[in-house]
């Protein structure tokens, strides 16, 4: 019998947080649901700009927060959160384009704030408590799991979230029904935003339900010890040449890969497929982490991970060459490889830094690499905005993404030639 029943029960929990924290019903229809507010198109890319620096402000020190205060109580701040961002958009009134702006910002303030608190806090609570109990060999399945009902619920939210949003199916089931019609965009605008504040506050009801592990257990010490515990947490990290290795393989696999992903319905259409399609290739593609699980399992049979990183950067590489050099509907074969990679790396991340990384500074790290990932992202975000305007105004859209495979392979060779001297000691 587990001497530890309810900090065990953690990892379920950890699963149903996650599920119900990320899958948001609005996903499917995000850019489009910001313009209906009334918001343009350069508002629209003033406040992603606004959530991503809100994030990368908050993440290091939300994580070091966790270490020190509890765990519990950032994944508890986090649920609320997002309770937060979802009433603000609920509440504010259509039709003054100033003061819905100034409501998306607050949004995407609390929006990022509730990413970077339960960024780290709720996976190092969910290994601690496994660590605690003597199952830390547990946490790959654990992580299997996650894949598979994170899988589900997206292709779920994608599926829900556009149909609700969409008054046409509305009216046409009203009609089948024999019941008058009538709806508007203006009735259905909220819908997958009222949907999300009810997994919004299951995933409150889910995080009040955790408990901390022994050993984790909040401290009262001040702030400047917190910033002492992110400092010792860096110099952690720069002291460990494989974490740094796959670290820095993992971020670029991460931010060249995430970048092509936010681009996939522009990709698309660029490429012949039809608006109405797109749902359901999205719903699709969202499935894949069903196969992403089971052959991560099948991968975790054999030790290694020079083999399993190396696997995943030509797989990476083949899958951005195809996307960029396809002009043809033939191009979407190449989107799942990329999704694919994607899911199994982020799994081998978490493996290798849980398994090394001590129960003190666990969510400090995982934040560290939440912060490494996103200004990753973002760096290459501009990179890739200052190439498309170097552009002639008539090149197709995939002419914006042939240099991406031979960055990303230039950047992969250089990443392991510098990790395998490293690891002969020849850098220090």
């Amino acid at each position: 019998m587990d001497p530890h029943p309810e900090f065990a029960r953690n990892t379920g929990r950890f699963i149903a947080f996650r599920v119900l924290f990320s899958a948001r019903f609005y996903y499917p229809v995000f850019a489009i649901l910001f313009l209906d507010y009334g918001l343009s198109l350069e508002q629209f890319a003033l406040l992603n700009a606004l959530w991503a620096a809100a994030i990368v402000l908050l993440e290091v020190p939300s994580g070091a927060l966790a270490d020190r205060w509890g765990r519990k109580r950032m994944v508890q701040l986090a649920g609320l959160l997002m309770v937060a961002e979802m009433a603000v958009l609920l509440v504010v009134p259509l039709g003054n384009a100033w003061i819905v702006f100034a409501a998306f910002a607050v949004n995407r303030v609390l929006s990022g704030a509730a990413e970077a608190c339960a960024s780290g806090a709720d996976e190092a609570l969910a290994y601690d408590s496994l660590k605690a109990a003597g199952r830390e060999a547990e946490w790959p399945a654990v992580l299997r799991r996650l894949m598979r009902w994170q899988s589900a619920a997206f292709t779920l939210a994608m599926l829900a979230g556009a149909a609700v949003y969409d008054p046409g199916l509305w009216n046409r089931l009203w009609e089948w029904a024999g019941w008058e019609g009538g709806w508007t965009k203006a009735q259905t605008l909220r819908l997958p935003v009222w949907m999300t504040l009810g997994t919004a506050l299951a995933a409150c009801a889910v995080a009040a339900r955790m408990a901390e592990p022994p050993g984790a257990a909040a401290s009262t010490a001040p702030v400047r010890e917190v910033w002492g515990q992110i400092l010792e947490a860096g110099r952690w990290i720069l002291g460990q040449p494989l974490v740094l290795a796959v670290l820095a393989v993992a971020l670029l696999h991460d931010s060249f890969i995430r970048l092509i992903l936010t681009l996939q319905s522009e990709y698309l259409r660029a490429i012949g497929y039809p608006e109405a399609s797109l749902g359901l290739i999205s719903a699709g593609l969202a499935g894949l982490g069903l196969v992403v699980a089971p052959l991560a399992a099948v991968m975790d049979r054999r030790p290694g991970l020079a083999w399993k990183l190396g696997l995943a950067a030509v797989a990476a590489t083949a899958g951005l060459a195809g996307m960029a050099l396809s002009g043809s509907l033939a191009g979407l074969a190449w989107v799942p490889v990329l999704h694919l990679v994607f899911g199994l790396v982020a799994y081998i991340l978490s493996q290798t830094l849980n398994a090394r990384v001590d129960s003190a500074h666990r969510a400090t790290v995982l934040s560290f690499k939440g912060l490494a990932f996103n200004i990753a992202y973002g760096v290459l975000g501009l990179a890739y905005g200052a190439g498309a305007r170097l552009l002639p105004e008539d090149a197709p859209f995939t002419a914006s993404l042939h240099w991406l495979p031979w960055a990303f392979a230039a950047l992969m060779a250089a990443t392991a030639l510098w990790a395998g001297l490293r690891s002969r000691g020849r850098f220090s």
